[in-house]
């Protein structure tokens, strides 16, 4: 039987590049974890959609079996989970953010990514 939820978060991690499911929106971030994610996207220059997962229950929890991760912020690129905060978190720092988006062909700016690294060393 068709699942209307699963189906949304499917198609609109198919039909986006890079999708933030999160607390709140990128603007207005309603949780640290979010805002942290969101940052660095922003940051980085990141062009990516944000779901505000507590418009919507069904969402909310839905996203958690979509990828059978427990926790949000949920990051995805071209269709495949990357993690939430403290993976993206690790991966801007070590530099693996930039790898991925270079063999996704995400458009990202290198120079906000190296500044990061440069200030938290």
């Amino acid at each position: 039987m068709p699942d209307p939820v699963q189906d949304l978060i499917r198609n609109t991690v198919s039909n986006n590049n890079v999708v933030l499911f999160m607390k709140g929106t990128k603007m207005t971030p309603q949780c640290g974890f979010s805002s942290r994610v969101a940052g660095v996207l922003s940051y980085l220059d990141v062009d990516f959609k944000d779901v505000n997962v507590l418009e919507d229950d069904g969402v909310r929890e839905g996203i958690k079996v979509f990828s059978d991760w427990p926790t949000i912020p949920q990051l995805y690129v071209k269709g495949e989970f990357v993690g939430g905060c403290d993976i993206i978190t690790e991966m801007t720092l070590s530099g693996e953010l930039d790898t991925l988006f270079e063999g996704k062909e995400i458009d990202f700016s290198r120079d906000a990514a190296k500044k990061i690294r440069e200030h938290n060393v």
